[in-house]
């Protein structure tokens, strides 16, 4: 059995519709230090960080308290955008993940399906614990398969929340989720 701990990236500098990879803003890189000393005392563990800044960025306050170097993994990026919304440009990917909130991962195109198996088989196979630094999406996904809910929105974590998930026999079970967002972004 393994505990994970599911870490929403610190806010971002730019908006999702805005820059397909912006880095932290400077309240973000703040809030990043203040996340590393609440985590400090479980560790060391494994860090893994989806490839994106935002989430790499977040990551390294605690890696270098813990004095290690986070692993990257593609499973923990962002939902991808579908290339039909993709070719509209980027502004087109807000009201397309508004459209998508309320809707189920089962309705969804294959390379949305696709990518919501292949994080859920990463976190199940997961061995050790970690702490992964991620997305919105990532976590609500996580949550879904940990409570066997197909729904793409089931909570909205907050900047550099952490919701705990722990692997077993009996795949994902759900042990705290994060703190909520005050400001829902979808």
């Amino acid at each position: 059995m393994a505990r994970l701990y599911l870490v929403r990236h610190a806010k971002a500098a730019a908006r999702f519709d805005e820059d397909p990879d912006p880095g932290l803003s400077e309240d973000g890189k703040e809030a990043a230090v203040d996340l590393a000393l609440q985590l400090e005392s479980l560790g060391p563990m494994q860090i893994l960080t989806s490839p994106l800044e935002r989430a790499r960025e977040s990551a390294l306050p605690l890696a270098n308290r813990w004095g290690i170097l986070p692993e990257v993994n593609a499973a923990f990026s962002e939902i991808p955008t579908p290339p039909e919304v993709a070719e509209r440009g980027i502004k087109a990917r807000g009201p397309w993940l508004q459209q998508i909130a309320t809707q189920k991962f089962n309705a969804q195109p294959p390379i949305i399906r696709a990518w919501r198996e292949g994080l859920i088989g990463m976190l199940k196979s997961s061995r050790y614990d970690a702490v992964i630094f991620t997305h919105f999406m990532v976590i609500n996904a996580a949550i879904g398969a940990a409570l066997k809910d197909d729904r793409l929105v089931i909570m909205h974590p907050d900047y550099c929340s952490c919701t705990v998930l722990e692997t077993g026999r009996r795949g994902l079970s759900l042990v705290t989720r994060g703190k909520e967002a005050e400001t829902k972004v979808l």
